[in-house]
């Protein structure tokens, strides 16, 4: 376990040294709701000549999603400001089905879906990477966000994994999740 930026403890899903209050919280979780850009994408956008948007997605964060239903029976959603149909694809294919984009409150939509699936606010994990994440993040049982997050978000993260945004941040979280699941 290392510090990190703001005092932060950074804790690797390799190296896992959590308190036993977050364990304690993890074994309840039944959802993990990400943001998309600075989380599953490195928060780069991509446009060729004939305007195609393109994003980068790690196959590490996809097997995250798939290792987090099988061994821990935790769903994946996930809750974007962005209207991509990117986004939408790249759910399909991992076969996450609360896949929410061009969503202005996260907040309130994340309000929308705990009543909807009758969960607690606290059975809720949440992973983001900036300011547009803070409100959400507040509210759930355990927050974490990527080593390249923006400053006010690492300082209120619960857990600051040791990856970048579309480098393995999700993974990290998601073997967090796991491990402590399986303690």
């Amino acid at each position: 376990m290392e510090v990190g930026l703001a005092g932060k403890t950074k804790t690797s899903y390799m190296y896992l040294d959590l308190d036993s209050e977050i364990i304690s919280k993890a074994k309840d979780i039944k959802l993990l709701l990400t943001d998309c850009d600075g989380v599953l994408t490195d928060a780069g956008v991509y446009y060729s000549n004939l305007g195609e948007e393109l994003k980068r997605f790690s196959h590490r964060d996809g097997m995250g999603v798939e290792r987090l239903k099988k061994l821990a029976n935790i769903e994946t959603g996930i809750i974007t400001g962005e209207n991509s149909n990117i986004v939408n694809k790249r759910a399909r294919k991992l076969g996450i089905n609360e896949c929410h984009c061009n969503i202005g409150d996260k907040y309130s939509k994340f309000l929308e879906i705990i009543e909807r699936k009758k969960i607690h606010p606290l059975q809720v994990a949440y992973i983001g990477d900036d300011t547009n994440d803070l409100e959400l993040m507040k509210h759930v049982g355990i927050s974490a966000c990527p080593a390249d997050a923006f400053s006010r978000i690492i300082e209120i993260a619960d857990i600051v994994v040791d990856n970048k945004g579309g480098h393995g941040a999700f993974r990290d979280f998601a073997e967090i999740l796991i491990e402590c699941r399986l303690k």
